[in-house]
């Protein structure tokens, strides 16, 4: 029996997520398996995977904060805000001083506004937008609210009229850091993209848990599904009585333990239930025991 719980990848430049859930599909035996929050192609570092019953875990952990370090190009443009995509514009970044990017940055951080990239997976009315921009059309996508949580410079180089800034990023779900770069550089009156892109932490779970592709081929290292909750939620422990309830759907009294998601134990120690605590009580968000 495959056990249940999670993978954390170090996901390889050009993969797609999905190319990675085949290949763990295959290391671990088991066709149950998904993953926590897209990386594009260009983007490597933290992939996490679920395997069995873990893949229910899986939409409460994208929902997490998330951090990543890249490099923006202040001086060029592209159609995606990113390296994969066409240049659309150039203008010379060789003016824009290191106190000015600073400022923009500093812009750019705390609770911001942010329209994503015409290039990306958003829904309008039913048709992703990255098809419909493939085929030419202009897509108007809404901003939404976004925290950047930190946006810190680690390093500027300049050759020409450009201007590469690495930076390290801590922000809230559903942040596009290729859609940070395009605004700093259009704050800049430059434009900007992203050039280099990697996922640090995903949650509690950093680089320092990841392992490669080539790694999990020698040794498939599975996080057992009750430290990965333990690891990423509050944890409620409690009595057999209680725990009979939750077997069966039912709810608890809420414990005051915040209001995202709890994981419940039970005497033994086994996962029973991730809950959500709503009033006075504790309702079921998934049950992994019957």
């Amino acid at each position: 029996m495959v056990e249940s719980g999670l993978v954390i990848v170090d996901k390889p430049a050009d993969w797609t997520s999905h190319d990675v859930v085949g290949r763990m599909r295959r290391l671990a035996g088991t066709r149950r398996v998904g993953h926590a929050g897209t990386l594009d192609p260009m983007a490597t570092g933290v992939l996490v995977i679920g395997v069995e019953k873990a893949t229910r875990l899986l939409g409460h952990l994208a929902l997490t904060e998330k951090g990543y370090d890249g490099t923006i190009r202040l001086g060029q443009t592209t159609n995606t805000d990113d390296a994969e995509g066409e240049t659309t514009a150039t203008a010379s970044a060789a003016h824009v001083a290191d106190e000015q990017i600073t400022a923009g940055i500093a812009a750019l951080t705390g609770l911001i506004q942010q329209v994503p990239p015409q290039v990306s997976a958003i829904k309008v009315n039913g048709e992703r937008a990255y098809k419909m921009a493939r085929k030419g059309e202009e897509v108007e996508l809404k901003a939404r609210p976004v925290t950047i949580h930190e946006f810190e410079i680690t390093g500027i180089r300049r050759e020409g009229g450009l201007i590469d800034v690495d930076v390290s990023v801590s922000c809230s779900s559903g942040t596009y850091i290729r859609a940070l770069a395009r605004d700093l550089g259009a704050g800049l009156g430059v434009g900007g993209h992203l050039t280099a892109l990697r996922r640090t932490r995903v949650g509690p779970y950093d680089l320092g848990m990841a392992r490669t592709l080539d790694q999990l081929a020698e040794r498939t290292e599975i996080l057992p599904i009750g430290e990965a909750v333990t690891a990423a939620f509050p944890r409620r422990d409690v009595t057999e009585d209680d725990a009979r309830k939750v077997r069966h759907g039912g709810r608890l009294p809420a414990a005051g333990l915040g209001p995202g998601p709890v994981g419940v134990f039970d005497p033994d120690g086994t996962l029973l239930a991730l809950v959500e605590e709503q009033g006075k009580a504790a309702k079921p968000l998934a049950v992994f025991v019957s």
